[in-house]
């Protein structure tokens, strides 16, 4: 991967819907040297090992035109991408939509052979609330903290390495039945091309999981700094350690309704005590997605806000498989999938 820092920023024609952007931008780029510059869709092409800061303006209306033109463009070009690593930066003029923008933009980007550093999203929705503990901890204020998170995520745009591949232990989290799952069953036609490296298998089901009920912040950082959580159970006992062990996390998620399992959410949500105390830039992770109509994209989503986007760990390219099977064992009955399967085992 070369040194080269792309900002792509889509053209945005109201000038003043810029201006906080163009502030963050000036502060977080110092001392930077962008080596290329691209607003508009006919400036997009193909980019091979570049490092790239994706900054995107938004109205109150959550929509910037040469964005989603931008976004056709990346989901129509599987290898846009390819060898790059990136972050964004997202503004705009309401609560809402921010987010949501970025995890559009990520999944698209990462389909199309792009990494993300683990916590690659600054956000700057109207409010500047999201700043406020932040800003809190640091004893300054939300613009502020705006601007040196931005910074401090281009230099680490800047000077990340992406993991290496190795042989290191690979962990696995799901909360499905190994009789009736057809995401269990993709998984072990996944597992059957991944050699002698050492997996381990943790299953979060049966009430074994109490979710997160939201401890006061030095609660929780109290018994993050132990590696535990105020809850115990097996997240502590189990899923902790195996993670600080892990090169990789992989996710076996089933769509229901759009969403993650409970037993799923539940599992990463309490991750939060281990991450008062410990960050994962130097962790992939990677997801097995099976939807039994449609709607992959919704979960692959919520698996990059969640672990990527908040957790930090690392989003290598295309880092989940999605496919669709309804009855039982009809995922082994899908057109390429043996070949599919293949192809994803070598991203983990």
């Amino acid at each position: 991967m070369n040194k080269d820092l792309v900002l792509v920023m889509p053209h945005c024609g109201e000038k003043e819907k810029t201006l906080r952007m163009r502030s963050v931008l000036k502060y977080a780029l110092e001392g930077q040297k962008i080596s290329r510059r691209i607003e508009t869709v006919k400036e997009l092409e193909d980019l091979q090992g570049c490092r790239i800061l994706f900054a995107v303006n938004l109205g109150a209306s959550g929509i910037n035109l040469s964005f989603y033109a931008m976004l056709k463009k990346i989901r129509l070009h599987s290898h846009m991408f390819e060898g790059c690593v990136g972050g964004v930066i997202v503004d705009g003029q309401s609560v809402l939509y921010t987010k949501a923008v970025a995890r559009d933009l990520v999944f698209a980007a990462n389909t199309a052979g792009c990494a993300f550093i683990g916590r690659p999203l600054v956000e700057g929705p109207a409010s500047l609330a999201n700043f406020h503990i932040l800003a809190q901890i640091n004893d300054t204020d939300e613009w502020s903290a705006y601007h040196r998170e931005a910074r401090s995520m281009v230099e680490r745009i800047c000077s990340t390495k992406p993991p290496r591949p190795g042989r290191g232990e690979v962990l696995v989290l799901h909360a499905s039945s190994r009789s009736t799952s057809n995401t269990l069953m993709l998984w072990e036609m996944i597992r059957s091309h991944l050699g002698e490296r050492p997996i381990t298998e943790i299953c979060l089901r049966n009430g074994t999981v109490k979710d997160c009920v939201g401890c006061p912040y030095k609660t929780c950082l109290h018994f993050g700094e132990q590696n535990s959580c105020f809850y115990g159970g097996v997240l502590t006992e189990s899923v902790y350690p195996a993670i600080q062990r892990c090169d990789s996390l992989v996710m076996l998620c089933p769509n229901y309704n759009d969403s993650v399992s409970a037993n799923i959410s539940a599992g990463i949500n309490r991750l939060t005590a281990l991450f008062r105390n410990v960050r994962f830039y130097d962790k992939k992770t990677h997801a097995v997605i099976v939807s039994g109509y449609s709607g992959s994209d919704i979960v692959a989503g919520q698996l990059i806000a969640a672990l990527n986007m908040n957790k930090s760990f690392y989003l290598p390219p295309r880092f989940c498989i999605c496919e669709t099977a309804n009855n039982v064992g009809s995922i082994l009955k899908v057109e390429g999938i043996s070949e599919r399967a293949a192809a994803f085992a070598k991203t983990i």
